[in-house]
């Protein structure tokens, strides 16, 4: 049987955010964690846990600092990220990762289609080549024929589900998904959740779910529980 290969490793994450020159808040105090290639992994904690500043490091968002105890590490498909340059960091988030967040971060002015091809004109696809890719990517997700529908036009479910397909557009290894299902019920969380999964099983890509829902995290392959900035339990 062969060794599952890990797509993230990270070790001593940590974040401090310095609000004023006397008041900061801990948000990693240094975390270690490793993830495979092809899990579905459910990251869980109350608010202020330090799961979404994990997720953001992880994402290549934020670096981890740097100073204060030992040197933090974090590879990427094997590939050290901790001193690549910012436009590195750009280049690998393009290529590698897909991203989902809750309020689906759509521009209103722009069609389903278009919303999806900005994403492959950020990794340097023709806008011509992006168009085909979006449209593709919409029929993946069961919008094809609302692919000239503005978000407005659209319902929370299929909004979200422009959103998964623009995060899987690029066809990444690894998905980032901050919140997914928190601004939808139950009917519209169980259908983006059964299409995660879809895409994980028929792709092997690699998933990473931020989330309050204990549905969410019971769709899972595993739950990384946080508290005040650590990892409590892995299970």
């Amino acid at each position: 049987m062969t060794a599952a290969r890990a797509l993230l490793e990270g070790r001593n994450l940590r974040k401090t955010y310095r609000l004023s020159r006397r008041n900061q808040v801990k948000a990693l105090r240094g975390v270690d964690l490793r993830i495979d290639q092809g899990e579905m992994v459910a990251l869980m904690g109350p608010s202020g846990s330090g799961k979404s500043t994990l997720m953001h490091i992880l994402g290549l968002l934020h670096a981890p600092d740097g100073d204060g105890g030992a040197p933090a590490e974090l590879h990427i498909a094997g590939v050290d990220v901790t001193a690549m340059s910012e436009k590195t960091r750009t280049r690998m988030r393009a290529d590698t990762m897909g991203f989902v967040f809750q309020s689906y971060n759509l521009v209103p002015t722009l069609t389903a289609a278009e919303n999806v091809a900005l994403a492959g004109e950020y990794a340097g696809t023709s806008r011509r080549e992006a168009m085909t890719g979006a449209t593709e990517a919409l029929g993946w997700v069961g919008l094809a024929e609302r692919a000239d529908h503005r978000p407005m036009e659209l319902s929370g479910g299929e909004q979200q589900r422009v959103a998964i397909a623009r995060s899987l557009v690029n066809k990444p290894k690894l998905l980032l998904a901050d919140e997914p299902t928190g601004n939808l019920d139950s009917e519209h969380s169980r259908e983006v959740l059964a299409l995660l999964r879809r895409f994980n099983q028929e792709r092997g890509q690699t998933l990473l779910l931020v989330t309050h829902d204990a549905e969410v995290g019971a769709f899972c392959d595993r739950i990384i529980h946080m508290r005040d900035g650590l990892i409590q339990e892995s299970a």
